[in-house]
């Protein structure tokens, strides 16, 4: 069995090596994650949806990216939420942050922020956000229940969660599991969306709906959108 922390060290040079290409390179696994409205972007983009399509933002919200990469969700976030709202990614990458942090300079968007740290750890103080999401991350954490907790923690109540990702339809092969580099590739990480949206229940989330998915067989990967409520205090 493969170790925690020797996954987030095969992830995390992947992802710091640049040539990254995501899970979206060779299927059609995934949804749509086009840059739009961001001229000046510099990648990579490896999301496998869109979380910002069901996220429902508001002018002066905080809104929170797990896994932010080069910063492409975060910076279309900071404008949906406008000059009175904040947008912060997270990300364990040194040379993610680097780039996101870049590309915000930039585009010149200056209400979005950058900050590097674990997302079953994350950064952020309690009830601190008001929405949180998440483009083709947690599938690459070892300890997604974990993950799901820190992020109902640092939601408001009322809060909202939405995030993209890559599942399964049943289990996957023990190889397949065990291969580092098939974590880093958004595949062996992957677990069933059944779990996955248990996880997220016993985490204190309600209302968890699975709002879009690609095709899926037995034993392969695909991507679904799912979104979930913080209960109202």
């Amino acid at each position: 069995m493969i170790r925690s922390d020797e996954i987030r060290q095969v992830v995390r040079e992947h992802y710091a090596g640049g040539t990254a290409t995501g899970c979206c390179a060779d299927t059609d696994c995934c949804g749509g994650t086009a840059e739009e409205g961001l001229q000046g972007f510099i990648g990579p983009s490896l999301g496998c949806g869109s979380p910002l399509a069901y996220a429902a933002l508001q002018s002066g919200e905080t809104v929170v990216d797990l896994g932010s990469g080069a910063g492409g969700d975060v910076l279309r976030a900071a404008q949906l939420v406008g000059p009175t709202g904040r947008a912060i990614g997270v990300d364990m990458t040194p040379e993610m942050i680097w780039k996101a942090r870049q590309n915000a300079r930039r585009l010149d968007v200056t209400n979005a922020e950058f900050r590097l740290g674990e997302i079953e750890h994350l950064p952020l103080s309690e009830a601190s956000a008001d929405v949180i999401i998440s483009n083709c991350v947690i599938n690459l954490v070892p300890d997604k229940a974990l993950a799901f907790s820190e992020a109902f923690r640092a939601l408001r109540p009322g809060g909202r969660l939405a995030v993209s990702d890559m599942v399964t339809a049943g289990l996957l092969p023990p190889s397949v599991r065990a291969d580092p580099a098939t974590w880093a590739a958004c595949i062996a990480g992957a677990v069933d969306l059944d779990d996955y949206l248990a996880m997220i229940r016993a985490a204190g989330f309600e209302r968890v709906e699975t709002v879009t998915s690609t095709p899926g067989t037995p034993g392969q990967v695909f991507s679904a959108t799912v979104r979930a409520i913080k209960p109202p205090a």
